[in-house]
């Protein structure tokens, strides 16, 4: 692509690629701003989507900007640009997370721009499943590829052994009784939920009802009942994986720049597994309450921080959640 091709098309190509990154709850909450003079995208924090109670300190909101960060990366990779990328440029604008100048195409070979690019065609095949996974163990050598997808980020991915999945688990199960019994974050989690064919059709961000999944009957996945108690009509029970399939991915430190790569990694992982033949799902119930993230890491384990849970697997892909048109979140300059 040449500069003179990098046209308001172009420009909004890259950005509804960025937009499909996965967000706490769906909502989004990520502004860009293009500067036409320097090529340069900034990724901002839009801190109207934030959510006080389950993320108070706005670390799922930094993975999900770093997600769609990545997703901007890989997108201009595919569309022939070389990237240069810097996280939290300006202490005195904490709402910048980072900034993104577009250079000249990378040159031939295995660099970064060109590993990247391969990922572009899993940006939108990749969606949030809450949809029963089959008991189809994942190869080790995809359980690898992965591993190594998060350290090229500057993270870590473990699959942790059986103790530590039920500890996992019984965290997760800890957290949702919390959750049914706090009303702020009750009455949080409703202002996401789309229930009813009109709401559903028309949202731009949330989770909508055809995204709920089956109510589930049996089983321990993971996965968060976004219903919340609501009668949807149709819907469906299903019998869960007795022995889900998880990995947990994290950092050393806990601030700011380490949501920013966690984020990032995070999204290079889900990509993978896309490409892989994996349906994906995140869970971050019990990472909500600080008194429970600490015991989700493995006192065994180097990894200082937990900072997302993966439930991986066979099965459906699930549905295309909705995303706001892009001049609601671009600017140029």
């Amino acid at each position: 692509m040449s500069v003179q091709a990098l046209d308001l098309q172009s420009v909004t190509a890259l950005v509804e690629d960025a937009t499909a990154a996965p967000s706490m709850h769906n909502a989004q909450p990520w502004r860009f701003r293009f500067h036409r003079d320097d090529r340069t995208f900034q990724v901002r924090s839009d801190l109207e989507r934030a959510m006080p109670r389950a993320d108070p300190s706005n670390r799922a909101l930094h993975l999900g900007c770093a997600a769609a960060l990545f997703n901007l990366r890989v997108a201009a990779a595919h569309a022939g640009w070389g990237a240069a990328t810097e996280l939290l440029p300006d202490a005195a604008d904490p709402q910048l997370l980072a900034v993104m100048r577009l250079t000249s195409p990378p040159s031939p070979g295995h660099d970064v721009e060109n590993d990247l690019a391969l990922l572009h065609p899993a940006i939108r095949r990749r969606h949030t499943s809450r949809h029963p996974f089959s008991d189809e163990e994942i190869p080790q050598p995809i359980k690898d590829a992965l591993s190594a997808a998060a350290l090229l980020e500057g993270a870590r991915l473990m699959f942790p052994d059986a103790w530590h999945v039920q500890t996992l688990l019984d965290l997760v199960d800890d957290a949702e009784g919390r959750d049914a019994a706090d009303a702020a974050a009750s009455e949080e989690l409703k202002r996401w939920v789309r229930v009813g064919a009109e709401s559903a059709e028309t949202a731009g961000d949330g989770v909508p009802d055809y995204a709920f999944g089956p109510r589930k009957w049996r089983g321990k996945a993971p996965v968060r009942d976004f219903a919340a108690g609501v009668s949807v009509p149709g819907r469906e029970t299903a019998t869960f994986e007795s022995v889900p399939q998880v990995a947990v991915l994290g950092t050393t430190d806990d601030g700011p720049r380490d949501w920013m790569v966690a984020g990032q990694a995070m999204e290079r992982v889900l990509l993978q597994a896309t490409l892989d033949g994996l349906a994906t799902s995140l869970t971050s119930q019990a990472l909500e309450w600080p008194e429970l993230r600490w015991t989700a890491r493995s006192p065994e384990s180097a990894m200082g921080f937990v900072q997302i849970v993966f439930r991986l697997g066979y099965g459906p892909s699930g549905p295309r959640t909705p995303r706001r048109p892009v001049n609601e979140v671009l600017d140029i300059e």
